[in-house]
């Protein structure tokens, strides 16, 4: 069985899309954009939008009944390759005291309303 998970502590999907699904265990998190559910705005920052998206991807784990712990895998999609080595600092502090994830980075052309930086996560917690 699957369900949709929702939450208005992180955006809106911005097109056909959940912002999560449960099944099985698992929670597939879209990626999420550093926007800000309260105003639907973009910080201008790496570092800000960096923790944008990471606070988005807690405020669905925590709608979901998840941790960050709980998270298995993430993938990092960042318009410049430059700004690696600031939003894995921040990445590390977000998951700071967890296992870290398996995790992929990479550069992305173009992400959707310009941002610098998306990221998509897979979740798991055991039934028992």
């Amino acid at each position: 069985m699957k369900k949709a998970i929702s939450t208005s502590a992180a955006p809106k999907a911005i097109g056909p899309y959940s912002q999560a699904i449960a099944a099985g265990g698992f929670l597939y998190i879209s990626g999420q954009l550093p926007i800000a559910a309260e105003t639907g705005k973009m910080p201008d920052t790496i570092e800000a939008q960096a923790r944008a998206s990471l606070q988005n991807i807690d405020s669905i784990l925590r709608e979901a009944g998840y941790a960050r712990n709980d998270v298995v895998k993430t993938t990092v999609f960042l318009a410049d390759m430059a700004d690696f080595d600031t939003v894995n600092k921040i990445y590390a502090e977000f998951f700071q005291g967890c296992l870290f994830p398996a995790r992929v980075a990479i550069q992305a052309a173009r992400l959707p309303k310009d941002a610098r930086v998306e990221i998509e996560s897979i979740a798991y917690k055991s039934a028992s």
